[in-house]
C-alpha cells in the first residue's frame, strides 16, 4: 500500500504533492486539455466568485481554477486523508486564499463507508466497483493505443480497495460556513457514481446562486438522463461530452450554465 507522498514537477515548472506521480501526471493533463468543460467552465469565473470543488483529490483541477481566474476563493473538498495531505499541501502552495476541507460530500450528513483505492486514488468513493473500474481503465487504455499486455501489467491490482469510514457534509452546508454571501462561479463534482448525491444536498436557496456546474457523471440506470433533468429544473442550461478516450465507457462530463448579468 502506498504510504508516502512524492513529488512531481509539471511541465509549468511548479512541483505538486501526490501520491502516484504517474496518475498525477494524467490527471493534470485531463484538467488543462482545451477539449473538456473543465477549462470552459474556469473561463466562466470572475473575480470574487468561489469556486467549490468537490472530489478535489490532490487538486490539480482547484489549481487551474485559480490559475484561470485569480481572485477567486477556492474551497477544495476530498475525504481520503492521504490524499487529503496532498491536496491540503498544494493548494497551500499553489492556490492563494484556498481552502481545504478534508470530508466527503453527499445528500445527507453524517458518516458513510467509503473504498479508497490507494494505486488509483481517483477513482476511490461510496460506490466503488472494482469489475467495473478495472474495465473502464482497460477501456481508456486500449483507446489510449496501449496493448494487451501492457493494460494487464497496468490494472494488475490498481482497483485493490481499502475500506473508509469518513465524516460526510453537504455542498449546502459547506456555503453556509464558509461563503454565505457570495456568487459560486463554479461547482465541479467529481465523486465516482455519487454525483447525484452531491447534487441533492443543495437546498433551493443555494442552487439560485450557482451560475455553473461541471460535473462527471457514470451514466448507470439513466444517470446522465437523471443529472441533466435537475439541472434543467434548476433553470440551467446543460450540455454533454463524452472524451474520445473514455467512449465505451460510462464515463461523461456535463455542464450546466445559467445566463449572468454583465
Amino acid at each position: 500500500m502506498l504510504t508516502t507522498l512524492q513529488q512531481l514537477r509539471l511541465d509549468d515548472g511548479r512541483t505538486v504533492t501526490c501520491t502516484s506521480p504517474a496518475e498525477a501526471r494524467m490527471l493534470w493533463g485531463e484538467t488543462t486539455t482545451t477539449q473538456g468543460f473543465y477549462r470552459r467552465a474556469a473561463a466562466r469565473l470572475r473575480p470574487g466568485d468561489v469556486a467549490l470543488d468537490i472530489g478535489a483529490n490532490i487538486g490539480l483541477s482547484a489549481m487551474m481554477f485559480a490559475d484561470t481566474c485569480p481572485g477567486i476563493q477556492v474551497i477544495a473538498v476530498e475525504p481520503v486523508p492521504l490524499t487529503f495531505r496532498c491536496l491540503d499541501r498544494n493548494i497551500a502552495a499553489h492556490v492563494p486564499g484556498g481552502i481545504s476541507l478534508e470530508i466527503a460530500v453527499a445528500a445527507t450528513p453524517g458518516t458513510r463507508p467509503f473504498t479508497w483505492y490507494p494505486r488509483a486514488s481517483a477513482n476511490s468513493g461510496f460506490f466503488a466497483d472494482r469489475e467495473a473500474d478495472d474495465e473502464a481503465t482497460k477501456i481508456y487504455l486500449h483507446n489510449c493505443g496501449l496493448d494487451d499486455k501492457a493494460i494487464a501489467l497496468i490494472t494488475t491490482g490498481l482497483h485493490d480497495g481499502v475500506p473508509l469510514e469518513v465524516g460526510v457534509t453537504t455542498v449546502s452546508a459547506i456555503l453556509d460556513e464558509y461563503c454565505r454571501d457570495s456568487e459560486i462561479g463554479l461547482l465541479k463534482v467529481d465523486v465516482e457514481r455519487a454525483e447525484l448525491d452531491v447534487l441533492h444536498g443543495i437546498t433551493e436557496a443555494d442552487w439560485r446562486r450557482i451560475h455553473a456546474v461541471v460535473a462527471e457523471v457514470h451514466d448507470r440506470d439513466g444517470r446522465l438522463r437523471e443529472v441533466c433533468e435537475l439541472l434543467d429544473q434548476q433553470g440551467m442550461s446543460a450540455q454533454t461530452h463524452q472524451d474520445p478516450h473514455l467512449i465505451g465507457t460510462e464515463m461523461h462530463e456535463v455542464l450546466a450554465t445559467r445566463p449572468r448579468a454583465d
